[in-house]
């Protein structure tokens, strides 16, 4: 549990390194922060997937939404904005994920 906790705390900075980044365009740092990013909500993830946590649905949302935030980052790198309503799906998904969260705790809460 200790350990989780150190994993979301460290989850924040990065998120706003990487964020920080693309508001500077500081294009190499920024495109590089996507990696740790999502390395370290990948791990939050599995763990609340191994432990059968319903915050499972929230993070998997939070990874949509850093791969949807870090696909319009790199088309504003990369001067192809054309591209960037891409990260809708993303953003959807991640959208999904937390309606599908608030039902599921309702329906147990309502139990």
């Amino acid at each position: 549990m200790r350990k989780m906790k150190q994993y979301e705390n460290l989850h924040i900075p990065l998120w706003l390194i990487k964020d920080t980044c693309w508001m500077m365009e500081f294009k190499t740092l920024g495109i590089a922060m996507i990696i740790p990013t999502l390395i370290v909500a990948f791990i939050i993830l599995i763990h609340s997937w191994k432990k059968k946590e319903n915050e499972f649905w929230l993070n998997l949302a939070i990874i949509f939404w850093i791969a949807a935030n870090s696909f319009w980052m790199v088309t504003e790198f990369i001067d192809r904005l054309d591209l960037k309503f891409y990260s809708l799906i993303p953003f959807i998904l991640g959208m999904l994920c937390v309606i599908y969260f608030y039902l599921i705790n309702k329906k147990v809460t309502a139990e």
